[in-house]
């Protein structure tokens, strides 16, 4: 699941939601960081607090993947998805197929969200920008084994971008899919690869109930 998918249900919480976002702002703001159950669990309980939402988002985030990664829609649609970048990118060893079929099932889900429900995503966007970054770094440094420093310029560059409104388009998704494989180490693909992202969109949308954490 990627940020909207973890984040929609949960709207009208702000300290929550950033918690659900924190694992994947993380992922980019610094990947040596990770958020470890038995070291979140203990500030999700006892008084409720900004930190103790933060903490009960990342908790949530982090059951929401072990529970999404196993499902059998995800684990067919990200294979089928690996196929179809194979068949277009051929044999280049600069392409890794089964990661860019599961990353790009995460990705095509929230563009459906989102393009099912695009005021469900101002009202996300509004929301977290009414959460202090620097408070949400300091509930991550007080909950990592290691301290982060670029989290909360992060956040602010993530607000300000809106990105996640480029998924609901394939040849925008594809730029951003671009900057994700830019980031790991990955060639960059070509624009036959939007053909790829057209059709997983059409089998994702077939799946969203079953790939989703029921409600």
């Amino acid at each position: 699941m990627n940020y909207f998918a973890h984040g929609f249900r949960f709207v009208e919480n702000p300290w929550f939601l950033a918690g659900t976002a924190v694992p994947d702002w993380l992922s980019v703001a610094d990947r040596r960081v990770r958020m470890r159950p038995e070291r979140v669990e203990p500030f999700a309980s006892g008084e409720v607090s900004n930190q103790s939402e933060v903490a009960a988002g990342v908790l949530q985030h982090l059951e929401d993947d072990r529970r999404f990664h196993a499902r059998p829609a995800f684990l067919e649609t990200s294979a089928d998805l690996a196929e179809s970048f194979r068949h277009v990118l051929g044999a280049d060893n600069g392409y890794r197929p089964g990661f860019l079929g599961h990353i790009s099932t995460e990705l095509l889900l929230d563009g459906l969200l989102i393009e099912e429900d695009p005021e469900r995503l101002d009202e996300y966007y509004r929301q977290l920008g009414s959460v202090d970054p620097e408070s949400v770094q300091q509930a991550v440094n007080s909950m990592a084994k290691r301290p982060v420093s670029r989290l909360a310029d992060f956040i602010g560059r993530f607000l300000e971008a809106e990105f996640l409104r480029d998924y609901a388009d394939s040849r925008r998704l594809l730029m951003r899919l671009n900057q994700v494989v830019s980031r790991v180490g990955l060639s960059r693909l070509p624009a036959e690869a939007e053909e790829v992202l057209q059709a997983g969109r059409r089998l994702v949308r077939g799946r969203v109930s079953e790939l989703l954490p029921p409600t």
